[in-house]
């Protein structure tokens, strides 16, 4: 009897009693209800007492006798238990569940479940710690034991556990009592009643998950926070006794492991609850210390200087447990770290011994690296406040202190040496390469380098910002992502170096990435220009990153050769450098079209990359004709903005850069095949003369027949049209030779055409642009060893221009000068016949007139002997149409006629440079400037029927090898001193004038 009526309270449970209870019993009837419940039987009749009669007995007793309680209580868990299994069992025989015994039990429970509500609500203080320590226990106990039952569901199934035992009349009755005693226990004591869940947690999960479940929804705010400073409390008296490593001791602390699945399970629907008690644990443990206040509790940890140190290890142990709370305050932790917190936090570590500290910078680098989400704002905070204070320069934080700073440098450091043992340790046991994809071993995740995956961009520009420290670190970790993430982000990564890189030092963080990868993957380079070529056709990168990306390209290929003369100690970075080059040479027509971008710094930066980049072994001929046709156009772009900036008053740097690499570039394809040699040369003289680019080169738009007209806004709309004109005379009038004949001069009804002033380009421009324009073409005609061609014997002397390549440039300015001349006339008719060509004939000279470049590639193809045979045409109608001035002129002299006089003195000058004409014929243009007209026309008269006599034909020229051109022999032509009687003549005439001429013109 001492257990029934032990307990101190037992006036103020009677107090209680007398307000509960029905009746008051006798002390004859309460000593037989003690009897009988303590035998089982029945005092009076003397017969066993039924489940349903003890369990009256027992509720009567705590209704009379409050102080049994311990005893009444213990009693009463078989009668739940009883309830319990006659529930599952009629579930499991799917059954009725109200059947006798399962209702008159229930009627019990409710009774039971009546009294203690009854009881708690009177007097909390004495009975709220016991019924709740009794109900969580039992429901423990209930869950553990019927666990295995075939109706049960599974301990993950936490909706189906709470439907399958709230819907039962016991644990359902065990849980509202629980409720209210938590609820009354609240403002006074609360640990007792979290203490009660946690210990229960601990001894049956995770068959109770659904106890703690169901209390949590119930009281959110309440359990976070007690479940979070009773775990606290137990954490801390377990460090003091046990000094090990301090991930070992979070799996010796018997609650946290409860205190985890316990906010695990609440983290579905009160994260945000949880989030803020997580960051206000840590905040009001770096918080200065205050007295209690005689209001808090006394139990409270922030009062304790203990509890307040261990506060932070204990958060770092909860999140390694639980990466669903470190995932929930990781985010908000950075935005929290301010200096001023910084400072709170060192000094509160300073005063943990040198292992405990170490075990937590262990801990926190663990926590970082499986952090799936934030990495990239944890990288960023740690490399701000690690970086020197000085280096800083985007973070809007002051300086930290220098310990602060000094740990996280420490621990980035850390940081880095595990993130390099988990890359490389990632296939445990195997030594494939993490990059053969023949590897069957899986590979583990890191989710901190997974989340990084997708800033790659971002950290390459801060890597590129050259902080010092800072951008080693970065670097670091570039690499192990590249290993991390396979061929893919390795790629990736190098095309944000390559491509964000601004100048020889940050190329070089390029070079030194590809030397850590290049030895655990092959073809990186490859499958990284790859890729920014497939950005390009994309349009994936903006003006300056494509210009960027061609011009460190070009500097990686520019330095092939400087590194080749440097030591042994560059062999990576040549390797590099040859790799790019062949890469580029495999995507050559891909880059070519950004000769044409319509951005001068685009176009410029693809010019510097393709004049230095090799060309590949093999390419089709519609890629070679694509990249030669954008060559040519960008050549005559590359004139015209040089021309532009020295009218602007600009540097012409970059655009006389522009001009020379676009010079090399077409000097290279030229010497690349005869394909590209012939396209280039047939542009390029197409281009000279087409009308968008005439003017460059002194020249004037011309109209069909080769005059000079007016611009579009100059000239006015006359309304004429050509099949009108052509329907009103086409049956009438015959027209000899072509339509030019009818249009030449004006429109027939209208008058002549309006001549108008051109506007005449800068004199020196002009010549700058021929030079160059001839440059070029001299240097792809001389690049080529086509028909044997061979280098002089003197290396001084520059190499000789090809006879094929002169001849592409001659059938080309024949065709554009004048379209209908078949390449068969290369005989001269005689004189009488430039009757029958007179509109050609107009044409061909109105062409030169319009065109002065042509003079001068007349004399490139006369140097390459004997392609000036193949202009015979255009020679032949030129020369007729100075014949006819020079006969009809009235002019005391020939200077009065400037460009006749120019033209003739350059065409025998070509002539002679062609050897269509001996030395001693081609000498006499020496002598026109001291003539009058009508004995210039003598002398062109005499080389006229000195070519129509001797056709200039190339089966009379030889290949002279000594010479390394071919040449002609003049003696087997016959005399030519019946040509030279004219030449004495006038000489002897003007021997005062030109008698120092004479020697000249010596058979």
């Amino acid at each position: 009897m001492s257990v029934v009526f032990d307990g101190s309270p037992l006036k103020a449970m009677q107090g209680a009693h007398s307000h509960t209870a029905p009746a008051a019993l006798s002390a004859q009837e309460l000593s037989q209800e003690i009897k009988s419940f303590i035998s089982g039987v029945d005092a009076v009749q003397g017969r066993k007492l039924s489940v349903r009669e003890h369990a009256r007995c027992a509720v009567r007793l705590l209704r009379s006798v409050p102080a049994c309680r311990g005893a009444v209580l213990e009693h009463l868990r078989g009668v739940y238990d009883e309830h319990v299994s006659t529930f599952l069992h009629n579930l499991e025989m799917e059954g009725n569940t109200s059947s006798g015994a399962t209702s008159n039990l229930e009627d019990i429970i409710q009774e039971v479940h009546g009294v203690l509500s009854e009881f708690i609500r009177l007097n909390p203080r004495a009975w709220a710690p016991l019924v709740s320590t009794w109900a969580v226990d039992l429901l423990g106990q209930l869950s553990s034991k019927h666990a295995g039952r075939r109706v049960a569901p599974h301990s993950s199934s936490l909706n189906e556990l709470l439907q399958l035992w709230m819907s039962c009349a016991a644990t359902r009755s065990l849980m509202e009592a629980y409720s209210q005693c938590l609820a009354a226990m609240l403002a006074w004591c609360p640990d007792a009643c979290v203490d009660a869940l946690l210990d229960t947690s601990v001894k049956h999960s995770p068959h109770f998950d659904w106890v703690v479940a169901h209390i949590g929804s119930a009281f959110p705010g309440t359990i976070i926070s007690r479940v979070l400073a009773c775990g606290l409390k137990d954490f801390c008296s377990h460090g003091a006794k046990d000094q090990g490593p301090l991930v070992e001791k979070g799996s010796r602390v018997p609650k946290i492991g409860s205190v985890v699945g316990i906010l695990g399970h609440l983290a579905a629907h009160h994260s945000d609850s949880i989030r803020k008690e997580l960051l206000r644990m840590f905040q009001e443990s770096l918080a200065p210390s205050t007295p209690l206040s005689p209001s808090s509790s006394s139990t409270s940890w922030e009062a304790s200087p203990q509890l307040r140190r261990a506060a932070v290890p204990f958060l770092l142990q909860l999140a390694a447990m639980s990466p669903n709370l470190f995932g929930a305050v990781s985010s908000e932790l950075v935005e929290l770290l301010r200096p001023a917190v910084l400072l709170q936090l060192q000094a509160l570590l300073q005063g943990l011994p040198r292992e405990e500290l170490d075990n937590m910078l262990g801990l926190a680098v663990h926590l970082i690296s499986q952090s799936p989400t934030g990495g990239a704002r944890v990288l960023r905070f740690l490399a701000d406040t690690a970086t020197p204070a000085s280096v800083i320069i985007s973070g809007p934080t002051p300086s930290p202190h220098e310990g602060v700073r000094e740990g996280c440098d420490r621990l980035l450091q850390m940081l880095l040496l595990h993130l390099h043992k988990l890359v490389f340790n990632r296939s445990e046991g195997s030594e494939i390469s993490p990059f053969c994809s023949t590897s069957s071993q899986p590979q583990r995740v890191i989710p901190f380098l997974e989340e990084l995956r997708s800033h790659v961009a971002p950290l390459c520009a801060e890597t590129l910002r050259l902080e010092r420290k800072r951008h080693l670190w970065l670097h670091q970790l570039l690499c192990l992502l590249s290993v991390y993430g396979g061929p893919s982000i390795a790629t990736e990564t190098l095309c944000q170096l390559l491509t964000q890189a601004r100048n020889p030092e940050e190329l070089a963080l390029a070079w030194q990435l590809h030397a850590t990868l290049s030895s655990c993957m092959v073809g990186l380079v490859p499958a990284a220009v790859a890729h920014c070529v497939a950005q390009i056709h994309t349009h994936t990168l903006g003006r300056r990153q494509l210009r960027q990306l061609l011009l460190n390209l070009a500097a990686v290929l520019q330095s092939q050769d400087d590194e080749k003369k440097a030591a042994a100690g560059a062999g990576a970075q040549s390797s590099m450098a040859a790799q790019i080059g062949s890469a580029v040479s495999v995507h050559l027509h891909d880059f070519g079209p950004l000769l044409l971008h319509g951005d001068p710094a685009v176009s410029h930066a693809a010019v510097r990359l393709l004049s230095c980049s090799p060309l590949p072994r093999t390419a089709s001929p519609a890629h070679l004709l694509l990249l030669s046709r954008a060559a040519v156009t960008h050549f005559f772009l590359a004139l015209r903005r040089r021309g532009e900036a020295g009218k602007a008053g600009q540097d012409e740097g970059q655009s006389g850069e522009a001009v020379s690499c676009s010079v090399l570039l077409l000097t290279r394809f030229a010497a690349y095949s005869a394909l590209t040699l012939k396209a280039i040369l047939q542009q390029l003289v197409e281009g000279a003369l087409h009308k968008g680019n005439a003017e460059l080169f002194g020249g004037q738009i011309a109209d069909m027949s080769g005059a000079p007209v007016a611009s579009p806004s100059v000239s006015p709309d006359l309304g004429a049209s050509l099949l009108d004109i052509n329907c009103r005379f086409g049956t009438t009038v015959n027209f000899s030779g072509s339509v030019w004949s009818v249009f030449h001069a004006g429109v027939i009804g209208k008058g002549l055409k309006a001549r108008t002033a051109a506007n005449l380009p800068d004199p020196s421009e002009v010549v700058q642009n021929i030079q160059t324009l001839l440059a070029v073409i001299v240097q792809c005609c001389s690049s080529s060893s086509l028909n044997g061609s061979q280098s002089p014997s003197d290396p001084e002397e520059p190499p000789p221009i090809n006879a094929e390549a002169a001849k592409v440039v001659a059938v080309t300015l024949v065709e554009n000068v004048c379209p209908d001349v078949a390449n068969g006339e290369l005989s001269w008719p005689p004189e009488e016949h430039a009757r029958t060509t007179v509109e050609r004939d107009i044409h061909i000279r109105r062409c030169f007139e319009a065109h002065p470049v042509l003079f001068h590639l007349l004399q490139v193809v006369a140097a390459g002997r004997p392609a000036l045979c193949y202009c015979s045409a255009v020679l032949r109608g030129l020369l007729a149409t100075l014949l006819s001035h020079w006969e009809g002129s009235r002019e005391p002299s020939s200077t009065d006629s400037p460009w006749h006089l120019q033209a003739s003195c350059l065409l025998v000058s070509c002539m002679g440079e062609g050897q269509l004409l001996p030395p001693v014929l081609a000498n006499v243009h020496e002598a026109f400037a001291h003539l009058t007209p009508f004995e210039v026309r003598l002398l062109l008269l005499a080389v006229w029927e000195y070519v129509r006599g001797n056709g200039p034909l190339p089966q009379k020229f030889v290949f002279s090898s000594d010479k390394g051109m071919f040449c002609r022999d003049f003696s087997r032509d016959g005399d030519v001193s019946r040509y030279v009687a004219p030449i004495h003549s006038v000489l002897h005439k003007n021997i005062d004038r030109l008698g120092h001429l004479c020697w000249r013109f010596q058979l």
